[in-house]
């Protein structure tokens, strides 16, 4: 089955929160597809959240009988590793039977959660090693728009887009590094200061680079 032709074919506006037996029948399929595909992982994880949703169906699709489509986040915990914080789709038969496992890409996964899900991890390590990934990734975004601005200035005989591009970086840096020491001050329970402001800092270097692309 190819995933952007069941994206296609379920497609819904109607969504329910959903707290059923069919996460676990998702799970066991997640466990299943993780073994065909030799994932090593130390555990497989799929969030009973507010994003956990269902859709009802009674339809085929080819030859396979679908009833129903779960949707949600979870995450493939590795050991001593970051933990891989994704969405997923799956197909049920009913709910007790998946028929299919997907993982999707999260653009938006919380950073804290990728360096504590493993109890071996020590948070502030691995939450520096990711700042410094999510650093690594913006600076090569960076470099494509600044030869960009180049360009244009090259063209208009001026410095103007490059002067615009290096305040606009000057000032969204100020921008992160404020707003993540205010969010030091409003810390969970149970959660350092120090890696909610390092988490903070992470999710908005990512945010910046994907709205750079």
């Amino acid at each position: 089955m190819r995933l952007a032709a069941l994206l296609f074919f379920f497609t819904s506006p109607v969504f329910a929160q959903y707290s059923g037996p069919a996460v676990d029948a998702c799970l066991a399929e997640a466990k299943r597809e993780a073994q065909r595909n030799g994932t090593r992982a130390k555990d497989i994880i799929l969030e009973r959240d507010q994003n956990l949703s269902i859709e009802r169906y009674s339809r085929k699709l080819g030859n396979q009988f679908v009833s129903s489509v779960l949707r949600g986040n979870g995450a493939v915990v590795l050991e001593g590793a970051p933990s891989a914080e994704l969405s997923f789709i799956c197909l049920l038969a009913d709910d007790k039977r998946a028929v299919y496992f997907e993982w999707l890409a999260r653009p938006n996964a919380p950073a804290l959660l990728q360096c504590t899900r493993d109890p071996g991890l020590k948070a502030k390590g691995c939450l520096e090693l990711l700042l410094q990934v999510a650093e690594g990734d913006l600076t090569q975004v960076y470099a494509m728009r600044f030869q960009e601005s180049r360009e244009r200035d090259d063209a208009a005989r001026n410095e103007n887009a490059v002067t615009a591009f290096r305040k606009a970086n000057e000032e969204w840096r100020q921008y992160r590094d404020a707003e993540c020491a205010r969010r030091r001050d409003e810390v969970p329970k149970g959660v350092a200061p120090e890696d909610h402001q390092l988490a903070c800092m992470v999710e908005l270097t990512r945010r910046r680079a994907l709205d750079m692309r």
